[in-house]
């Protein structure tokens, strides 16, 4: 029972929760609903779809396995009572469980490309593994690059979803399909972005969080590059971009209808005023403490702005 509850921390379930949901919702709420006013069957769905999900979360638990293997003496120094490899779990048996869900997502996405109209989600798959564990291994002890690749990736969860649709959205083009292509990519570049965004956000104020251990074992992150106050004034930056893209989309949205004033509620109490509070608190830190707060804040705004894809499901498509 501990080894089980060891390996479910380490390949940290609460995120692969976070994915599941985050496509289940793109497909059903936004994405499907598109295709069924146009008459159209989606390449990805029922078993197939199933196989894309699952393979999405072994590959994201096979890259914070491999995660943990190599920051092994950085986290002894972060984060010393969550320490699981070697700990709990051997080496040996990290790098095995990293090898098999990394094997088992990519061959999923294969089953896919096999059985539906989806071409190369086999190789993007892999590709994936491979920056994951290219970023492990060196990457994310860089200036940026290892935060630019994880804010891609997890963007990616999003449109990897329009992606397995490709065949559908060159059609309109070559044909008189029906299909609002339009209205898909808008919305999958919208999400997509947001999580982007969030997720660079949330990157760059870990790494202010663990910079004691960074700094000890070569890593050039950020803050230790730049320094503390320069990178909040990069934080800082990319907060205000996203509130104001939020504040300038919500009044967008307000001439579609009463419905979308509750979107825009919503947007406005569960994101934007959060991210203000996020920026003010952020002046302010200087503790590990405090910026794993932020940090813990910044996942609870991604999480509800992924949520907010539920309004869409009420909504006739033809209102957006």
């Amino acid at each position: 029972m501990k080894l089980l509850k060891a390996f479910i921390q380490l390949v940290r379930w609460p995120n692969l929760v976070f994915i599941a949901v985050t496509q289940l919702l793109f497909l059903y709420c936004i994405e499907r609903p598109i295709f069924v006013e146009a008459g159209i069957k989606t390449n990805v769905s029922g078993v197939y779809f199933l196989c894309l999900v699952l393979g999405s979360i072994c590959i994201a638990a096979a890259g914070n396995i491999i995660n943990d293997y190599f920051d092994l003496n950085i986290d002894q120094i972060n984060k010393p009572n969550k320490v699981i490899v070697d700990k709990i779990i051997h080496r040996r048996w990290v790098i095995f469980w990293h090898l098999i869900l990394s094997l088992v997502g990519i061959v999923l996405g294969f089953v896919v490309d096999c059985y539906t109209n989806v071409r190369f989600l086999g190789v993007a798959n892999t590709i994936t593994v491979l920056l994951l564990f290219f970023y492990s291994v060196s990457l994310k002890k860089k200036f940026l690059i290892g935060n630019v690749i994880i804010s891609l990736l997890t963007a990616w969860v999003i449109m990897v979803i329009t992606y397995c649709e490709t065949n559908h959205l060159i059609d309109v083009f070559r044909t008189d399909s029906s299909l609002q292509a339009d209205k898909l990519s808008r919305l999958t570049f919208l999400y997509a972005g947001f999580a982007f965004i969030i997720s660079l956000i949330r990157e760059v104020i870990k790494d202010m969080e663990d910079v004691e251990g960074d700094r000890k074992y070569g890593c050039k992150t950020m803050p230790i590059v730049m320094g503390l106050n320069a990178t909040k004034v990069f934080v800082a930056v990319w907060l205000t971009v996203l509130i104001a893209t939020l504040v300038l989309v919500q009044f967008y949205v307000l001439q579609f209808g009463w419905w979308f004033w509750l979107s825009a509620l919503y947007c406005l109490a569960t994101i934007i005023v959060p991210l203000i509070r996020i920026f003010n608190l952020l002046i302010a830190a200087q503790t590990t403490e405090q910026f794993h707060k932020i940090s813990t804040l910044v996942k609870i705004v991604m999480l509800m702005g992924i949520l907010s894809m539920l309004f869409f499901y009420f909504i006739p498509t033809k209102l957006f």
